[in-house]
C-alpha cells in the first residue's frame, strides 16, 4: 500500500521507536524534542505530529521501560573473617592469609548469601577500584548523566 520496500518500513518503525524510547528515558522537554527532530528535515506538520505523539505517550513508555529493567539484588549485610595459615607439614615457616566474605543480599523479598574468598592484595585492589568509581560519580559529567536518567 505504501509503495516502498519492507526494509524501509522496518527501519522507519525502528527509528521512531528509538526516538520515542530515548526521549522518554531522558524526559527531554518539548523544545529539546523539537530541536532533535528538526535536524531530520521533516515538514512542520510532521514535526508537530511527532511532538504530540511523544507528549501523549512518554509516561506510558517510561512505565514500560521501568517494568523491563532487571530487578538486581540489593545489599543487606556483610560478614567477614580473616584466616591465616602459619605453617604446614612441608613448610614450617609460611604466612598465607585469606579473607572470607559472606555477602547477604535481598532479591524480591528473598534473602540469599554469597560466600567469597580472596587474598588481601586482591581485596585492596578491589577497594581501590570501588573508591575510584565513587570518586568518578562526583564529577560534573556523571552528575549530569544521573540527573538525566531520573
Amino acid at each position: 500500500k505504501l509503495n516502498v520496500g519492507v526494509d524501509t518500513v522496518q527501519h522507519g518503525v525502528e527509528g521512531l521507536a528509538y526516538l520515542l524510547t530515548e526521549s522518554s528515558k531522558l524526559m527531554i522537554s518539548e523544545i529539546d524534542f523539537q530541536d532533535s527532530i528538526h535536524v531530520l528535515g521533516f515538514s512542520d506538520e510532521l514535526n508537530k505530529l511527532l511532538l504530540q505523539l511523544y507528549l501523549d505517550n512518554r509516561k506510558e513508555i517510561r512505565g514500560i521501560l521501568g517494568e523491563l529493567t532487571p530487578k538486581l539484588p540489593s545489599y543487606h549485610s556483610l560478614e567477614w573473617r580473616l584466616d591465616v595459615q602459619l605453617a604446614s607439614r612441608s613448610l614450617r615457616q609460611q604466612i598465607k592469609p585469606a579473607v572470607t566474605i559472606k555477602l547477604h543480599l535481598n532479591q524480591n523479598e528473598d534473602q540469599t548469601a554469597q560466600v567469597l574468598q580472596t587474598d588481601p592484595s586482591t581485596l585492596l585492589h578491589l577497594i581501590q577500584q570501588l573508591e575510584q568509581a565513587l570518586g568518578e560519580m562526583k564529577t560534573n559529567h556523571c552528575r549530569r548523566i544521573v540527573r538525566n536518567m531520573k
